[in-house]
């Protein structure tokens, strides 16, 4: 370079070789976090919860069920946001855990 800049390649490799060998390990783990049978029941029961509370505030059943769906809906959004489709496919392709269809 002109300007007596180098770049480090020899870290930026290293570096690289570091993420490499851990970032797999790092999707399963974050899939399994947010996909697994804990994570299924802690969403039911807080879907349930929240149901219960609009219930307890006489908000009517069919518009507290509405509510709940709506709610149930935006995490399962915000949870899908979180990994990009392109790591979901390659994973499910290496035998990772399987997310639900939305």
């Amino acid at each position: 370079m002109s300007n007596g800049n180098n770049i480090p390649t020899k870290e930026i490799g290293e570096l690289l070789e570091i993420i490499s060998g851990k970032a797999p390990k790092l999707v399963t783990d974050l899939l399994s976090a947010l996909y697994s049978e804990e994570a299924g029941a802690r969403m039911g029961k807080a879907v349930g919860t929240f149901y219960k509370e609009l219930m307890e505030a006489g908000i009517p059943a069919d518009e507290a069920l509405k509510m709940s769906k709506d709610y149930m809906n935006t995490v399962k959004s915000i949870a899908a946001e979180l990994i990009p489709k392109n790591i979901v496919n390659h994973n499910n392709v290496t035998g990772g855990p399987t997310p639900p269809q939305y």
